[in-house]
């Protein structure tokens, strides 16, 4: 089959299945509560059911990553998104109440907002982690009302072979559907007329994808990413500070969105800093080589852009603190494992202050002026999380009014996005758009105006009827006012 015959088939299927989906949206009416419920329901039993072997393929697609941190980081975190939506979507289905114009809101006029679904949404998920960045949208998406077709990673095949099979025994196919494929299948797939589309990814494919599905003018919410910033004050606990960033830090092989980048310390506090991160290292994870807790670089070549940055700033003279008490910096190239650095003072052309690290390599820059910090934060693209730590409370509040991120956690990594009440999103490059709890719901529902006239011809009685006369020259004469 030809490249543009393979390209027309492609589409032709993918279609197929969006307009059996929409078919069956529209045919289903109104949706009820019951419904949404039982399609909750059936997610949380898709995982609660099947969890060992989704450990097992996404385990296998790292080559190194523990049952532990999977049920941690993805099943639980799914689980516990899903009932969120499940305990409060009676609430967020009511119409809300607004106020209708004077007079009319006198004589029985009322204005509601309607929270209807869109219909057929698109989720396009990331490899890093690949089962809660599919269950935490589709818990809204569903919640909302709406059917879903999903597109996961090819970087993560055999979770997505996993997914795709699991969802076939749960769903109907006009309910949920997985699509999995290359870049080929993604870029078929971000050209669908979805009524709301969501991708999870990196900044340059996003572009892509917001390009595609603008051709049919189809809403999108783009979880990209970029480089957190970590603020550490001069009044801290500098080993509180280090345990927790450098837990965080660890998890999950530094590949994560919303992971520390870059941290500014104050100049007094960088060798104890250093000290406590050795210390929580050998505490935490006193080798990597044979740690299935340590998480592996999802494969070569990521391996091998973290090795780069690392050879970049040795060749530049920059000051490199391996955290490896078992002096494994890189001895598991096999395995794609690399030792947590620190990579002190880097120039600022360097590729680990230009580019998203997404590895376990973390820059720490020195300062002396707070007002440098937020100088330095403000002259670059606005990131997805931003991260303050320190006792000043004046000072926490200028670092937060003078700077912009999708989200902040103070005193802790990574809150923010653990909490289902709040939105996740990012702003600028990091992304567009929210979801997650009552903000997801609303994300992927059309929020509907509806007006209710009262008993009494309003128009007539003001004179907004032609022909026009003295009565309505009064009446605007009155409201053209400062």
């Amino acid at each position: 089959m030809t490249t543009a015959a393979g390209d027309k088939a492609l589409s032709e299927r993918l279609n197929a299945i969006l307009n059996n989906q929409r078919s069956a949206f529209r045919a289903e009416g109104e949706v009820e509560l019951a419904s949404r419920i039982d399609r909750i329901d059936r997610c949380i039993a898709l995982l609660v059911d099947n969890h060992e072997a989704i450990c097992q393929a996404v385990n296998e697609d790292f080559g190194c990553r523990s049952a532990f941190s999977t049920k941690m980081m993805d099943i639980t975190n799914s689980i516990g998104s899903l009932k969120f939506v499940k305990k409060n979507l009676k609430k967020w289905m009511k119409p809300e109440r607004r106020k209708a114009m004077l007079p009319m809101n006198f004589l029985g006029a009322s204005a509601t907002v309607h929270f209807q679904p869109k219909g057929v949404v698109g989720i396009m998920t990331p490899w890093n982690v690949p089962v809660n960045m599919m269950f935490s949208p589709l818990a809204d998406v569903l919640g909302a009302g709406n059917r879903a077709m999903i597109k996961p990673s090819e970087f993560t095949p055999r979770t997505s072979e996993c997914m795709k099979e699991l969802f076939a025994r749960y769903f109907e196919p006009s309910e949920v559907t997985v699509i999995t494929g290359g870049p080929e299948v993604g870029a078929a797939f971000s050209a669908l007329p979805f009524d709301h589309l969501i991708f999870t990814g990196a900044t340059s494919i996003g572009k892509h994808i917001l390009r595609a599905a603008a051709e049919n003018l189809v809403p999108v919410t783009l979880e990209l990413g970029g480089k957190s910033p970590v603020v550490i004050s001069e009044q801290c606990d500098i080993y509180k500070v280090a345990e927790t960033l450098i837990s965080s830090k660890a998890m999950n092989g530094g590949q994560l969105c919303i992971s520390p980048d870059y941290c500014f310390i104050p100049e007094g506090h960088l060798e104890a800093f250093i000290r406590h991160c050795q210390s929580v290292i050998a505490e935490q994870f006193p080798s990597i080589q044979d740690n299935p807790d340590f998480v592996s670089c999802i494969n070569e070549r990521h391996y091998q852009r973290i090795a780069s940055y690392l050879d970049e700033a040795e060749a530049a003279g920059t000051r490199i603190v391996a955290l490896s008490p078992a002096g494994e910096e890189r001895s598991s190239a096999e395995a794609h494992k690399i030792a947590l650095h620190l990579v002190v003072n880097p120039s600022d052309d360097l590729a680990c202050m230009q580019e998203e690290i997404f590895g376990p390599l973390m820059c720490i820059k020195t300062y002396r002026d707070i007002e440098q910090v937020i100088n330095f934060i403000n002259d670059r693209e606005k990131p997805l999380a931003l991260y303050y730590f320190g006792d000043d409370k004046e000072e926490q509040d200028e670092v937060l009014n003078r700077t912009s991120s999708g989200g902040v956690s103070i005193n802790s990594v990574g809150m923010h996005v653990g909490c289902d009440d709040l939105p996740f999103g990012g702003i600028g490059k990091s992304g567009m758009g929210n979801y997650r709890g009552r903000d997801g719901f609303r994300t992927f529902s059309h929020t509907r105006a509806v007006y209710k006239d009262g008993w009494l011809n309003i128009a007539k009685l003001a004179g907004t009827l032609p022909p026009y006369g003295e009565k309505l020259a009064k009446m605007l004469d009155s409201q053209i006012k400062k």
